[in-house]
């Protein structure tokens, strides 16, 4: 397979899709949270009435930030539902399951921007070592996912922005694995794909009334 030539398609289609669809998944993505600040629980999509490309299987994360400040990030590496219903559970457990936040609440909203991003397929990363993964790394491109020992971790390409050292980058990726920034082992294992993303402010996207 090229690998290279297949994230470029995906890229490609995906930005065409944001593009297109955009604002109808913040939406989906606000809908959601409103819904567990009322309700509890998430606000599945009605899928029937969304375009067929919103429905086909897709990947995400959905990414909270307040004043400039993560809130909640939480997402599905690989994609297993459809892509609208992934955003929609995973604003609501972005909102209120990520382990390192407490529950949102009603008073945080307008200082909130969301901002999705849908994720290639991963592709195995092959490496001599652990000089030779660092220097192939795509600054600014590259999502990663490492595993070992057990442990696994995942940043998305976004993350380039607050790490551009490659070396650092990894660094921290082995940190958020529980690894320590000197580990590494003949077992260590990674993949990498691409996203591309959309978001804005809480306030500039549209949301239903009372949501049920």
């Amino acid at each position: 397979m090229n690998a290279p030539r297949e994230q470029s398609d995906f890229a490609a289609r995906t930005r065409d899709l944001l593009d297109a669809h955009g604002d109808v998944f913040l939406q989906i993505a606000k809908n959601s949270i409103e819904h567990g600040l009322h309700h509890g629980t998430p606000l599945a999509p009605a899928l029937d009435t969304l375009p067929p490309e919103m429905v086909e299987t897709g990947a995400c994360f959905v990414t909270l930030n307040k004043g400039g400040r993560l809130r909640g990030c939480i997402g599905s590496p690989e994609a297993w539902r459809s892509l609208a219903t992934d955003i929609a559970e995973n604003a609501f457990r972005s909102a209120f399951e990520d382990p390192r936040f407490g529950p949102l609440s009603p008073g945080e909203t307008a200082e909130l921007d969301i901002h999705i991003s849908v994720l290639s397929p991963a592709e195995p990363f092959p490496f001599a070592d652990q000089a030779d993964l660092i220097a192939k790394l795509r600054v600014g491109e590259d999502g990663l996912i490492i595993e070992d020992l057990g442990r696994r971790a995942l940043f998305l390409p976004s993350v380039w922005s607050q790490l551009p050292d490659p070396a650092a980058f990894l660094n921290h990726l082995k940190a958020k694995a529980g690894l320590g920034a000197a580990h590494w082992s003949d077992t260590f294992t990674a993949w990498r794909f691409i996203a591309a993303e959309t978001g804005a402010d809480w306030n500039q996207i549209a949301s239903q009334e009372n949501p049920a």
